[in-house]
């Protein structure tokens, strides 16, 4: 069969630098000839990027794995990513895997595929921590032709007590200047009219180049582009918002009103357990800044709930931080013990249903805290990038992320429509033309 019959599903688990990562891979796939199918159909390859955050990114990403082997037996099956990198041995007792690659080496795919003999098993995973360079691998986006993700940077160098994620993707690595801006000029080209600059540690960007750079530095390369409508940054940690890149968010109108900003906990004492580095008055203290300074930008956040030893109190001050941050989105997750970190060793494991009981409350704290945010817009008028049509309805999203619906022609795709709010809810909002 030549590679222009073969079929080729893919499925990628975790964040949006696993759905880059992936993107990366499929466009040599592409290259290489074979057709993209969807992944419930029989495929001749089956790409699966996995994660391993969580025991449920775990269990995911096998259950994935699995259900590619049902869906056709004599299918090659490939895992890479994350539980590659760091269980390959696991992966590999898996029935139907032909190849597993970790988070690097990734040009390789689709060679050492071909050269695999039927039935055979081959493991392409390096130790990530000798790995010094940024793997420069171009990806075509695949998610209709308005948002791409642009990775330009790896690795983490925090090892948080929680995270499994320095012994998965390695030391922070970052892309060079003259290379992300030879992707935003091929994402540009392709009518792409907002990038989003994604990496594992973004904040660490350009600390390892020479001469160093800064992510504030780049941010300003890249909203400058011709072409470019809206720039957005996807992750940043408190203590890595420069007094630079708040000043750029300001005052550059392509840059989003909008920051994600870990919290994991408002709790000193949980923080200082988890080994993060800023407190629960510095978080508050650049909120309040960003607030001040850019009344409008929507800051969203992630916050672990039952992290070993957490009490009900370092719980409660994590819900009033909550409330006082005001956040437009919260993403909750569960601590799950990850093997090889500390945090596994800890003593005063939460209990599951502490777990799910915290993180029912926490997440019905952060959808009030979304309708609150959307309801203040109701009445104003918003800019949104439209990023799909249906029976004369557009969808889009404003520069601080709120999804917006609402009556249109057809033909407005990619462009920035002023809409003036009529009405809100969890989701989002909706109103007319203005």
């Amino acid at each position: 069969m030549t590679n222009a019959a073969k079929r080729l599903a893919v499925a990628t688990l975790g964040c949006k630098v696993n759905q880059y990562d992936t993107d990366a891979v499929v466009t040599q796939f592409l290259d290489a000839g074979y057709t993209m199918v969807d992944f419930r159909e029989p495929a001749d390859v089956y790409l699966i990027n996995t994660c391993t955050v969580t025991n449920l990114g775990d269990r995911k990403s096998r259950q994935m794995i699995r259900r590619a082997h049902r869906l056709n037996p004599q299918a090659q099956v490939v895992v890479m990513g994350c539980l590659a990198q760091t269980s390959p041995e696991e992966v590999a007792e898996l029935e139907g895997v032909s190849l597993i690659v970790g988070t690097d080496g990734r040009e390789r795919i689709v060679a050492e595929l071909e050269r695999l003999a039927e039935g055979t098993q081959k493991t392409l995973v390096e130790d990530i921590f000798q790995v010094k360079e940024f793997e420069d691998l171009p990806a075509l986006g695949f998610s209709g032709r308005t948002r791409a993700a642009l990775k330009i940077q790896d690795g983490c160098n925090q090892f948080c007590t929680y995270c499994r994620v320095p012994f998965a993707r390695g030391r922070s690595r970052s892309r060079s200047e003259a290379s992300v801006m030879q992707q935003v000029e091929m994402l540009v080209k392709q009518g792409y009219k907002e990038i989003v600059l994604t990496g594992i540690h973004l904040g660490l960007y350009g600390a390892d180049l020479e001469p160093p750079t800064t992510l504030a530095a780049i941010s300003q390369k890249v909203a400058s582009y011709p072409g470019l409508l809206r720039l957005r940054i996807s992750s940043v940690d408190p203590h890595e918002l420069s007094d630079e890149l708040v000043e750029l968010i300001k005052n550059n109108s392509v840059v989003c009103r909008h920051v994600h900003i870990p919290l994991q906990s408002g709790s000193d004492r949980v923080l200082e357990r988890m080994r993060r580095n800023y407190s629960r008055q510095e978080y508050l203290d650049i909120v309040s800044r960003l607030r001040a300074e850019i009344p409008e930008i929507a800051i969203t956040t992630d916050i672990m709930v039952g992290f070993p030893g957490e009490t009900e109190e370092d719980f409660t001050v994590t819900m009033e931080l909550a409330q006082d941050a005001a956040f437009s989105r919260i993403h909750v997750f569960q601590y799950s013990p990850r093997e090889g970190t500390k945090a596994a060793r800890f003593p005063g494991q939460i209990r599951a249903e502490v777990k799910e009981s915290r993180s029912r409350r926490l997440i019905e704290l952060g959808q009030s805290l979304s309708e609150d945010f959307h309801r203040s817009l109701v009445g104003r008028t918003v800019h949104v990038l439209v990023e799909e049509e249906e029976e004369g309805t557009a969808v889009g999203h404003t520069d601080n992320y709120v999804k917006v619906s609402f009556p249109a022609p057809d033909g407005l795709v990619g462009q920035i429509i002023p809409v003036k709010v009529l009405d809100s809810s969890i989701e989002g909002v909706w109103g007319e033309r203005s």
